[in-house]
């Protein structure tokens, strides 16, 4: 479902019925889970087991990184999963979205791979660095650069790095900007590429448990968010289906399934 299908009847009248609704929702209406194609295989189980303990829940997915902020604003789904918080935060700048974090789902592994260097000492110098090219991707591949020791941030840049953050460039990488879903692509044509495990498992091209380097829970503020409008937070089917999400074994087993080692919880216990 892309932004076009958002135009349509059928979200004018959703989006009137919520007007109409005010605060209120009916706890026997099924919850609305918007979510991309990388997040939904342990999600499909996740409501699954949902309707085995009587809760009803209907999972929506996009194909685009704009769509589920812009129906969760529009009333359209309950909640959705798909984004950290500096994607939220940068969207929430960029549309004025009402929208806030509920609880926490599970950190994705981005790694930098490299088709031709088994090392990072290996890579020349002047080799060849493709990252993504917006804001938010792009500083999480500049952060495991400097973790990897190939380049220098200025201190506390975080997140937000830009290559004009760069002190220090030894090996004289020529840093690449590649829209993150082409990255793999990228992977044969470049000597080092910053890659979503999620989406090299999708596109089947390569192996993605061999990256030289993975982040892991170095930057939590990549875990990814259940997110929805403030005012449903007392809802009581969303603290149910995060609790199935986050505790049933069934889901466990699809996380394990679909990203094997490749995840780790963001929640504690």
């Amino acid at each position: 479902m892309g932004r076009a299908a958002l135009f349509t009847p059928l979200r004018v009248l959703l989006l009137s019925a919520g007007l109409i609704a005010g605060n209120a929702y009916a706890a026997d209406a099924p919850l609305k889970v918007g979510t991309t194609a990388a997040f939904a295989i342990p999600l499909e189980a996740a409501v699954a087991e949902a309707d085995r303990q009587g809760l009803k829940v209907e999972l929506v997915e996009y194909t685009d990184w704009i769509a589920p902020n812009v129906s969760l604003a529009a009333g359209d789904i309950d909640v959705n999963y798909f984004q950290h918080i500096p994607f939220l935060e940068n969207a929430k700048q960029a549309a004025g979205f009402d929208l806030v974090s509920y609880a926490p789902g599970i950190i994705n592994n981005v790694g930098l791979y490299s088709k031709r260097y088994k090392t990072f000492q290996d890579l020349p110098e002047g080799a060849s660095v493709a990252i993504a090219n917006d804001p938010i991707n792009s500083g999480r591949g500049l952060q495991l650069l400097a973790k990897a020791g190939l380049i220098e941030l200025k201190p506390g840049v975080g997140y937000k790095a830009t290559e004009d953050d760069i002190v220090s460039n030894p090996k004289k990488l020529k840093i690449l900007q590649v829209e993150a879903v082409q990255l793999v692509r990228a992977y044969d044509d470049a000597d080092l590429v910053q890659g979503y495990p999620a989406y090299i498992r999708l596109a089947k091209t390569f192996d993605p448990e061999s990256a030289l380097l993975f982040d892991g829970l170095d930057h939590p503020e990549y875990v990814i968010q259940f997110v929805i409008q403030p005012k449903n937070k007392n809802d009581p089917r969303l603290a149910k289906f995060i609790d199935i999400y986050q505790h049933s074994p069934v889901v466990k087993a699809a996380l394990d399934t679909s990203l094997g080692t490749l995840y780790q919880p963001g929640w504690k216990g």
